[in-house]
């Protein structure tokens, strides 16, 4: 009776055990870090309207959205250049209204249409996000283009090569590899996108250390210390009274360079400092 009662005890237990482990094989498997990074991503377009930015062109002031250049329709922030005869040297920049220095930043864009009359050739489907900018209240009224860091955003032409997600600085200078990098662009490893197809680029930002660039969640470009160009007119009320060259945070901004381009899903993730 003893060995009986005791195999049927054995004999439950063993059970039990296998039971729990084909239950645990069975159970979802729940990535938290993914999970808890959707939530803190935060959106800066509501696809509504342009609360929250504020637009900046060549000769005129702050708040001036010129001819209607920006512009939401069908949930997108557009570049739009359909009031336009000719382009004029009218480039625009769109700010947010915050600035940041420690940040992840995404979005998705598309070249679409015809460049305007009048633009430069390089403006060719020729965008462009812009971060650790000067403020548009700080800018020159005929000033052209914001002293800041740019993520160059390309298109292709259907059959050269023309990487996007380049670094090009505007009154700035970038470290990369331990060299001090003057010339205006320079250029990723991305691959080229023709025609009018979304494109996902993202920027890690972290303050006046290092900067990587992504497209469609592949790391293209990486350099650090952003900082000013002492030798550009732009930069000389900008540089702070210590002498401290390194750009450490700033303002955000869309561009339009002269050839119409859709935003959609533009969010920020603040990173810890």
């Amino acid at each position: 009776m003893y060995k009986q009662r005791s195999f049927q005890i054995t004999f439950i237990l063993f059970s039990v055990i296998v039971l729990s482990a084909v239950s645990m094989t069975h159970l979802p498997e729940v990535n938290l870090n993914e999970s808890e990074s959707q939530d803190e991503w935060i959106s800066l377009f509501n696809g509504e309207n342009l609360d929250g930015w504020t637009p900046k062109f060549a000769g005129h002031e702050p708040g001036v959205n010129f001819k209607n250049t920006f512009r939401v329709e069908d949930g997108l922030l557009k570049v739009s250049y359909d009031n336009y005869e000719t382009f004029d040297g009218k480039f625009g920049h769109l700010f947010y209204e915050q600035p940041y220095s420690n940040y992840k930043i995404r979005l998705e864009y598309r070249f679409v249409g015809e460049q305007i009359p009048g633009a430069p050739d390089w403006a060719w489907r020729n965008n462009g996000i812009k971060f650790h900018s000067q403020s548009p209240e700080s800018m020159g009224i005929d000033q052209p283009s914001p002293v800041s860091i740019e993520v160059q955003l390309l298109g292709g032409n259907g059959t050269d090569e023309r990487p996007t997600a380049n670094i090009c600085s505007m009154g700035t200078h970038i470290v990369m590899d331990g060299e001090l990098i003057t010339p205006h662009c320079t250029e990723s490893s991305s691959k080229t996108y023709h025609g009018d197809q979304w494109v996902t680029v993202e920027a890690e930002v972290h303050g006046g250390e290092m900067i990587h660039h992504y497209i469609n969640g592949e790391k293209v470009l990486s350099y650090s210390e952003p900082q000013y160009d002492p030798s550009d007119p732009n930069t000389e009320h900008l540089i702070p009274e210590n002498g401290d060259m390194i750009i450490t945070a700033g303002y955000i901004a869309l561009q339009a360079e002269s050839h119409p381009t859709h935003f959609r899903n533009i969010e920020i993730l603040p990173l810890e400092e």
